[in-house]
Parts: structure tokens; C-alpha cells; sequence
């Protein structure tokens, strides 16, 4: 679930295909439940700068090391080894940031534990979202509705796992105070793979469940009006909440495109609104998907952004 905050947005989680693009299906099986989702990153990333030195050297939270001194990397042990190795010796490396490559030099600094740079990094992401769809006939899966980030970059992905989870607890959202899911994976059997990290989505394969097709929605259809979301806020139960769509911004360059509103007096009971760990929640008009939750605004959780399930199926085509 994103956060916004007078048009911050702050993308968080409580966390290939073919060349060619397939024809985007005209039915999917709702989702509305959580998932683990446990991702290896394309690279290390840099999660915190610990002192000044990075800093200076041009490192940013956010970046994933590639290369040190040529050689890739792609594990925390790696980057550690190779740090030991260089024993003070300026190192190059080689970032990712913003879907282009940075090249830096830093040198580690002696510290009582070491030789360190300054960092703390991390080479895989955990965390639960919402599965939007599911297409049944290609057993294939979209989730979050927005990509996994760290420090504001979308993070290069190699693989990912996706993992059955239950929602133990809610954190309800209040005015100014993020709510969030409290969840777990439940059990170490794998329900899918994540093969694609997209600013609209993470999309990979999974066999669909038992479920009703329902028509997938074109963006002119959509209206302002009542609507409905699917979320699992409790245990592994899929619940249908009330929702009211208010706005719609079809060209919105950040796909918010659905301005909604939370009505439902249950689920506004057990959550505040929408929370953290909803990302992905499927909304439905009129029988058809129309979207998925992806935002809610902090100063007033009952109110959130959506993005157009076209968009979702563009992207993982």
C-alpha cells in the first residue's frame, strides 16, 4: 500500500515474459487475498547510508550495486567479501538508479567491526500484498497494482516467490497514522512465482482458484459511482466492502486513475479505511474488474487512488 501525503507518495509494502505481447484477456477470476511476496533483487540495494562517506562518494538510498570493480554482485555476502578484500582501497561500483547505470568510486572506512562502507544493503524483499487477478487460462497472476520500491526506485527483480499468508491483526489507519495488515506466511508451500516488478504491478504465474470469471472493464466504462473492493482483512476470508469511486484521471502520469472513498461501515470499523497491505484489493462496477487499490491519503484514510485494470493487463503483457 502507497502513502500520499500533499502529493508525496511513498510506495510500501507491510515488501521475462516473452518479447512478444500477448492479447490482454477479456476475463479474470477476481483475487482480493494477501500474499507473502519474497523477491531477490538484480543487484544489492542500498537501503541506508550510515555516515557521510557514501553520501559524498554520490551513493543514494535506493541504488543497487551491480558491479564492484567490474565483477557483479549479487548478494549482501558479496559486497561484504569484496569490501574486506579491498582493505581501504577505493572500490568502483557500478549502480543502478532510475533505470539507468552510475558509476562511483568509494573508499571503505576502518571501523571496530571492519572495513565498511557506510552502508546497509540488503539483496531480497519481503512483505504481504493483495492478488487483483487471476487469468485462469494462461495461470498467470497481478498483484499491488503499484511496483516494489526502495527509496523511491523501483527495484530490479531476478526472481520472486509468492507465499500463502493470513492476516492475524490490523493496525487501523487513523488521520495522520498509516494503518496496516498485520500478516504471515502461512506455511513454507509456494502458490507462485514472480517473474516481472513493473510501476504498475507484480505479475508472475500461479494457478487460479476456484472462482467466477468476471469481465475486465474498459477504462471509458468506468463512472464515477458506487463500487465494491474484494481484501482479506481477517484471517484468509475474501470479503466484499462498499466503496464509492469519485474521481477518475484517465492520463494521470502515475496511474491514479480512480479517486475512491471508502463507505462501508464494516470495513471502516475494522480498518480505519484503507491500510497497508490492501495494494491490490480488486474493484468491481457493474460486474466488471475495473482496478485495484493502490494509494491511500494519510491525512484521511478513508479515502485512497486507484489504478485502471487496463493498465495493470498493459503491463504485464
Amino acid at each position: 500500500m502507497s502513502l500520499i501525503r500533499k502529493g508525496a507518495i511513498a510506495a510500501i509494502l507491510t515488501l521475462l515474459l516473452s518479447f512478444l505481447c500477448a492479447a490482454a484477456p477479456k476475463t479474470v477470476i477476481p483475487g482480493g487475498n494477501t500474499i507473502g511476496l519474497r523477491l531477490r533483487t538484480n543487484g544489492v540495494a542500498v537501503v541506508e547510508l550510515s555516515s557521510s562517506v557514501p553520501k559524498k562518494a554520490g551513493l543514494k538510498c535506493g541504488d543497487v550495486i551491480c558491479e564492484i570493480d567490474g565483477k557483479r554482485v549479487t548478494s549482501v555476502q558479496e559486497v561484504t567479501q569484496a569490501v574486506e578484500r579491498a582493505q581501504g582501497a577505493p572500490l568502483a561500483l557500478t549502480v543502478a538508479r532510475g533505470g539507468e547505470q552510475e558509476r562511483l568510486t568509494i573508499s571503505p572506512t576502518q571501523t571496530a567491526d571492519g572495513w565498511r562502507l557506510g552502508i546497509f544493503v540488503r539483496d531480497t524483499v519481503s512483505g504481504i500484498g493483495t492478488v487483483t487477478y487471476y487469468d485462469a487460462e494462461a495461470a498467470t497472476f497481478g498483484a499491488l497494482g503499484h511496483g516494489v520500491n526502495d527509496g523511491g526506485t523501483l527495484l530490479p527483480i531476478v526472481s520472486g516467490t509468492a507465499l500463502p499468508s493470513v492476516v492475524g491483526s490490523v493496525i487501523r489507519g487513523e488521520k495522520g497514522e498509516p494503518g496496516a495488515l498485520q500478516g504471515v506466511v502461512n506455511g513454507r508451500t509456494v502458490s507462485g512465482t514472480i517473474e516481472k516488478n513493473t510501476p504498475q504491478g507484480v505479475f508472475g504465474s500461479m494457478s487460479a482458484p476456484q472462482g467466477t470469471p468476471v469481465p475486465v472493464a474498459d477504462s471509458k466504462s468506468i463512472h464515477a459511482g458506487e463500487a465494491t473492493i474484494l481484501s482479506n482483512v481477517r484471517g484468509t476470508q475474501v470479503e466484499t466492502f462498499d466503496i464509492r469511486i469519485t474521481a477518475l484521471a484517465p492520463d494521470d502520469p502515475h496511474d491514479r486513475n480512480l479517486l475512491i472513498e471508502v463507505t462501508d461501515p464494516d470495513l471502516l470499523a475494522a480498518t480505519g479505511g484503507i491500510v497497508q497491505g490492501m495494494s491490490g484489493s480488486p474493484i468491481l462496477q457493474d460486474g466488471k474488474l475495473v482496478g485495484a487499490v493502490t494509494h491511500v491519503l494519510i491525512d484521511d484514510p478513508t479515502q485512497g487512488y486507484g489504478i485502471f485494470i487496463e493498465n495493470m493487463l498493459a503491463a504485464a503483457a
